[in-house]
């Protein structure tokens, strides 16, 4: 039987908190379900310190499958490729199609890619983390010099971790280094890319990628054969594609419900959702879960919804790859190994409260 209560899509930081919750209390009634493309949920704040190894992989992720039995929900490992709004029927990688009454989607998003012009360079996206994982296990094998191509915190942290294990590394942002940060924050990463000799090449932008070369503009401004991508955030092509109304970017459109603006019973949350105020980040996410499990609960009982207001500020903990971490709130900054021990102190954290056994 493929027809579902409620089916969650996708391992992201929001259901995980869902099942926790579940675990720990009475889930709702119904038949219910996880579909996952892998059998584990990575954490994505720990990578840049899995790179510079200071973790295992085992210590960066959650296995899904005694959180899902904990939580009495059914886990199915496969990848969602399509999705029919109106009818909630999801199709899977293996040509199998599920149905529900009710869906969630915590699916997150690509890494934005350049355009590319022949196959002299080699792109390596940060997600998926198994994949990235893999590419990058490969690439040290045999250390060229790298380019990362965002200037968030992701290229930062990246930067920084993996600064030491290449010949030569260059950062390419579209905008400033850490736009919209506080300016002590960015002072001080710039700080620490430059004392690990991080060429950083600010407003920047990448337009495309000819042979060996990084373009901005029609204008050459590195030369390699490897890129990874820590750039923004690409909506997945399903979503825009099943019915759901979507915004200019093709990320899904919901309401303080964490409800689809279109199709009231599909919820969708992280960094697959659209919403004002919410920002494309983990921490927005895992801020989702309590309300999308109160929402999901609420639906299958026939409870009144509660509203999802996005916090206006959210505190920045960028890992620095010697075990120090720079933190940045509102226009605050510190940094150093309290701030580092700190953010391990919470990563470690997010995972303990994840592994559950049922």
């Amino acid at each position: 039987m493929n027809h579902y209560d409620l089916l969650l899509l996708g391992a992201g930081h929001a259901h995980l908190g869902v099942l926790r919750r579940w675990a720990l209390n009475e889930r709702p009634p119904g038949r219910i379900a996880l579909l996952s493309p892998t059998p584990e949920a990575w954490y994505s704040g720990m990578l840049p310190g899995l790179l510079a190894g200071r973790f295992a992989a085992a210590d960066c992720q959650v296995e899904l499958q005694p959180l899902c039995r904990a939580a009495k929900v059914e886990l199915i490992v496969e990848q969602a490729v399509g999705l029919t709004a109106a009818q909630r029927r999801v199709k899977l990688g293996d040509g199998r199609t599920l149905e529900a009454s009710w869906l969630s989607l915590n699916v997150g998003a690509e890494v934005a890619r350049p355009p590319q012009q022949g196959e002299a360079m080699h792109l390596l996206a940060v997600k998926p983390f198994a994949e990235f994982l893999a590419g990058w296990h490969s690439w040290q094998a045999e250390p060229q010099p790298l380019a990362i191509l965002g200037g968030g915190a992701a290229g930062v942290e990246l930067a920084l971790a993996l600064a030491e294990r290449v010949p030569a590394l260059a950062l390419f942002c579209a905008e400033a280094l850490l736009a919209g940060h506080a300016a002590g924050l960015r002072l001080r990463a710039l700080g620490h890319l430059r004392q690990r000799r991080v060429q950083v090449r600010e407003h920047c932008p990448i337009s495309g990628i000819a042979g060996d070369c990084l373009l901005s503009g029609d204008k050459p401004v590195w030369r390699g054969t490897r890129l990874l991508l820590a750039s923004g955030a690409q909506a997945l092509p399903w979503p825009a594609q099943s019915g759901l109304d979507c915004d200019e970017g093709g990320f899904v459109r919901i309401a303080a419900s964490l409800q689809s603006l279109s199709h009231p019973q599909i919820f969708a949350v992280g960094d697959c959702a659209s919403l004002p105020g919410a920002r494309k980040s983990g921490v927005y996410s895992v801020r989702q879960a309590p309300v999308l499990a109160a929402n999901l609960n609420a639906v299958l009982r026939g409870l009144p919804l509660r509203a999802y207001r996005p916090q206006r500020q959210s505190l920045a903990l960028l890992a620095t790859g010697d075990g120090g971490a720079l933190l940045g709130w509102r226009e605050w900054s510190a940094g150093g190994q309290f701030c580092g021990r700190w953010k391990d102190y919470l990563d470690c954290g997010f995972i303990r409260r994840h592994r559950l056994s049922g």
